[in-house]
Order: structure tokens, then sequence, then C-alpha cells
């Protein structure tokens, strides 16, 4: 399957955006060079419509267009070159200081009650998902998948084969949508792709809208085309989305309320971040592992198993992880699978990048580290350590009685 889509429309709204980056603050002297840049906008999606008809970005942008050139009373004829417009003086700011209190969630949703507890999910890698409840999966999940769909937002991530004929998958695509809400900000699309890391929304807009809260909604480019945050207050929620080597990678911090707040739970089978991979797509990674492993150590003592074609051996995998991940917790060891089934060392970096996208986002600092339940063993290598007591009083007894009986 194809890794790119024809539809150009993510490079299109990058024009844009470029080419306007500050207009909304311009004076009324400098309107015809904003429209000349939205005539050029237009154009651009006239070129890539074909291969765009059933693009949610592609309509969203369309009909942005449209409302922009009838806000600023632009001529659909005439010049359509992008001349850079000048940018914000420092220190400007968007920020509206009568933003109504309800798109600001901790005031407006928590006013009488204790804080909100916040909860984490991402996927990265391979891919490697860690889902709202702290379970650790590795998936296959090749195509499209939703990753959330609650009241508030849609996040639906494509994966598509690193390489030809191999079951190792990465995340090529991510669509983000944020739903209407109240006065705060309008429905707005975000949709990055392999080599295209936007920071505006498919309208090229970089907050919420018209509203009068529409600054609770805002993109921040951290690193040009490599890192992204989205900030959406309103709902108390901070998205990451990087490019790390050829895929992207995904990371959440939400509130439980709003993780959980939808309206049949039962049909959110496929809400990857809250019900995890399906069983039929899961890998399992401990297996996996524990095979790399002792084939590198057969291969040690002769000749007799092939080298794969990989650019890595198990141990020279794991010497690459620890340089940045000294902890060996499962996003070392899924760096470690990665680089084997890869040979790409960009999936070392992924899996660095989303431990430090955990370590920012995620409330609970005693939970950023997971690690395999088998290795929670207590002294002596006896029982795991959270295994209930009583249980094992229970089998004694049938034990004995079994004898009895005997």
């Amino acid at each position: 399957p194809a890794v790119t889509s024809p539809c150009k429309i993510l490079k299109c709204n990058s024009e844009f955006w470029a080419a306007t980056s500050g207009s909304h603050h311009l004076g009324t002297e400098e309107a015809p060079e904003f429209c000349t840049a939205l005539r050029a906008y237009a154009h651009c999606t006239r070129r890539t419509a074909r291969t765009c008809r059933g693009d949610l970005a592609y309509h969203s942008a369309v009909h942005g267009i449209d409302d922009l050139m009838v806000q600023h009373n632009c001529s659909k004829d005439g010049p359509t070159s992008q001349p850079r417009l000048r940018t914000l003086p420092p220190g400007d700011s968007q920020e509206r200081s009568d933003s109504p209190e309800i798109c600001h969630y901790e005031k407006s949703f928590h006013k009488h009650s204790a804080s909100p507890n916040y909860t984490h999910c991402g996927l990265f890698g391979d891919p490697h998902l860690r889902t709202f409840t702290d379970t650790f999966q590795t998936c296959k999940v090749q195509g499209a998948w939703p990753l959330i769909d609650n009241n508030y937002l849609n996040v639906q991530v494509t994966n598509t084969p690193v390489l030809p004929g191999s079951t190792a998958t990465a995340t090529s695509k991510l669509t983000i949508i944020f739903k209407s809400f109240q006065e705060c900000v309008d429905q707005k699309v975000y949709q990055a792709e392999m080599d295209e890391l936007p920071a505006a929304f498919a309208d090229g807009s970089k907050n919420g809208g018209d509203k009068h809260g529409a600054n609770s909604l805002k993109i921040t480019e951290k690193v040009s085309g490599q890192h992204i945050e989205i900030q959406a207050k309103y709902i108390g929620t901070t998205i990451v989305v990087r490019q790390v080597g050829r895929y992207l990678t995904f990371a959440v911090r939400m509130p439980e309320e709003v993780v959980n707040a939808v309206e049949d739970r039962d049909s959110q089978g496929l809400y990857l971040c809250l019900r995890g991979c399906p069983l039929n797509q899961q890998i399992d990674f401990q297996t996996i592992r524990s095979a790399q492993a002792t084939e590198g150590r057969a291969r040690r003592k002769g000749p007799s198993l092939p080298a794969p074609p990989e650019a890595f051996t198990y141990e020279t995998a794991t010497a690459k992880c620890r340089e940045k991940l000294p902890v060996e917790d499962l996003y070392f060891q899924s760096c470690v699978f990665d680089l084997l089934t890869t040979g790409d060392v960009n999936f070392m970096l992924a899996a660095y990048y989303a431990f430090e996208d955990v370590k920012m986002l995620h409330s609970n600092k005693d939970k950023l580290h997971l690690y395999e339940r088998t290795r929670d063993l207590a002294p002596g290598n006896m029982a795991p350590s959270e295994t209930n007591p009583a249980l094992w009083v229970a089998l004694l007894c049938l034990s004995q009685c079994w004898l009895c009986l005997l």
C-alpha cells in the first residue's frame, strides 16, 4: 500500500500559513496582500481537488477559504503570488483576557470540587501503545484505527508496513478532529503525515476560530517539521505530535472525565487508548524478544542459524538502546524489539521521545516506568509479590484435602 497520500492539501495549508503568519494583526492597508495569499491558497486546493475528494482536511480548507474571502472582502480574481507578510512583534499575543471561564477546564468544570485526575496515552514505534490505564501493548493494527473517540475530539492513526512484506508497521498519518464546543471553539481538523508536520490546522489557522474563547485551543511549533504541541484548555488536554525519522508519534494528557465522555461505552471497542488493541492485533512482545535473544546466543556458538537481514544483533540493539534509555523498562525493551525488526535507528529515538513525553504528560511520577509483571518476583524467586496470600492458603488446603481422600 502507498505510504503517502496523493492529496497535497497539507502542502497548501503550510504554504498559506507561511505566507500569512501574523496577518490577523495587520492593519487594513495590508488586506490586499492577505487576499493575494488567499487566492493562492484557493488555487493550490483546486490543483489537488481530484485526489482529495474524500479527504476531510481538504473539504475543511475549502470552506475555510470561502469564509475568509467573505470576512476580508477579497475578490476571487486577482494576483496569486504569495508575499511573505510581516510576523508578530516580540511579546505580542493572541490571548484574550476576557476569554469565557467555561473555556478553561480547571476553572469551569471543577470550581467547587477537587482537582481533576489526568491520564496519559501514547503511540510510537512499531507501534507500541500505552493506554489511559497504563497498559502497554505492541500491536499490528495495519491501516486506519481510532485512538480516541469521545464527545470532544476524535483521533485516528494510519499505520503502514515499514518494509515491503514486513509485519512491522508504524504510524504514517494522523488526523485529529476537535469538535465544536459552545462559545469556545469551532470544529478544527489537524492532519499530519510522513514528511509533513504542519504547525497549523487544516484551514490554516492556529487557534479555535472566531468564537470568543478561540484561544483555548492553540498549536505551538516546538521544532520545525519535527515537534508540535496542541493545547486544548477548554477540555484540559495537551497533545504532542512528533515526526521521528519517517514516522509519527502521538502522546496525550487528558482528564479522566474527558476520557470517559462517550455516549455509549459499549460501542467504543475500537477506541485504542481506552480499550487497547484487539487480541487478534496484539503481538506477544516478550516471547518474540526472548526468541531473538536465544537466536543471538545460538549464532555465537556456530553458523547453524543465518544472520537476519537487519543491521542489529540482539547485543548491538541492546547496547544502542541503553545509550538513550538506561532503565530496562518496557520503553527500553520496545526499542530493542524495533531495532531488531526494522534495523532503523530512528525507532530508538522514537522510544526515547515517547518516554520524554510520558515524563512531561503523566500526572503520576511513580508510574513513568512500566515493567513486565512476571519480573516482579519476591526474594528467593518465589511467587509474584502482588499475589494474594489468601489464594496460596486456599490452594494449600485443597491439596491437603486431596491427600486425605487418597
